[in-house]
């Protein structure tokens, strides 16, 4: 087991602090955010201590900044030799994180979500993605890609989750108003898009629109919402989005 650091305790390093201690890692988290930090050591007896002392303890360091204070940050820290780096900050590159790390040059990104701690999160990866495989896998796979680009066009797929969930809690608050019960309008509206993408076959490309196709079919109130959605220019800012934010974190 190893002992393990992360700098920044927010809503998306708590879940990873959950699933390595559950592991039997030795975890040791930053004061960052007290109440998150204190929330842990209570939970789990997990470590707390200044960010220094966090790399000073850690053979693996977690960065999990926001992105727009972790040079700030980061740049008063002293790293060491040999320590691996694992980057959840968008926005980042590895140039610019192997310059501020030096002398550790080992680092992984990678785009974590809140339920990995339960299981079943895809985790794209840039860099050492065999480290990541030992400390994540078999509960949450890990999907290597080619290049930073790459990395950046899956935080844009992250992204992409609120978004979903504002137009389902849409279709829930509509669904509530007409039938008067707004708990159930929510829970059913959830659990038929879990309850469906659980079940679907998770093969490959295609897979998506092959499932689409088969309820769309010729005069369904199915295909009327595709057409709705598609006539409605829903698709064209989907896709302008996606590019907007990825272009965002290349600098394009």
């Amino acid at each position: 087991m190893s002992t393990i650091g992360f700098i920044g305790t927010g809503h998306i390093a708590a879940p990873m602090v959950r699933h390595l201690a559950a592991k039997g890692h030795e975890i040791v988290v930053t004061e960052r955010n007290a109440e998150v930090s204190a929330a842990l050591a209570a939970e789990l007896g997990v470590g707390v201590s200044d960010a220094q002392g966090v790399i000073d303890r850690s053979e693996i360091v977690f960065l999990c900044l926001r992105p727009q204070i972790a040079e700030e940050v980061l740049a008063e820290l002293t790293f060491r030799a040999g320590q691996k780096i694992v980057s959840v900050m968008a926005g980042i590159g590895v140039e610019r994180l192997q310059v501020i790390c030096a002398p550790a040059g080992d680092i992984v990104q990678t785009v974590p979500l809140g339920f990995v701690e339960n299981g079943g999160c895809p985790l794209a990866a840039h860099g050492d993605t065999d480290l990541l495989a030992s400390l994540f896998e078999p509960e949450n796979p890990v999907v290597p890609v080619a290049s930073e680009a790459a990395l950046d066009a899956h935080f844009a797929i992250c992204a992409m989750v609120p978004g979903l969930l504002d137009l389902m809690a849409t279709a829930s608050g509509w669904l509530g108003a007409r039938t008067g019960d707004a708990n159930a309008a929510e829970f059913y509206t959830t659990q038929m898009m879990t309850g469906f993408l659980a079940a679907m076959d998770k093969g490959g490309a295609g897979r998506l629109a092959e499932e689409r196709d088969a309820l769309a079919t010729e005069a369904t109130l199915s295909l009327q919402m595709v057409q709705g959605l598609s006539n409605g220019g829903a698709h064209a800012a989907l896709a302008e989005t996606l590019q907007a934010i990825r272009s965002r974190l290349s600098g394009d």
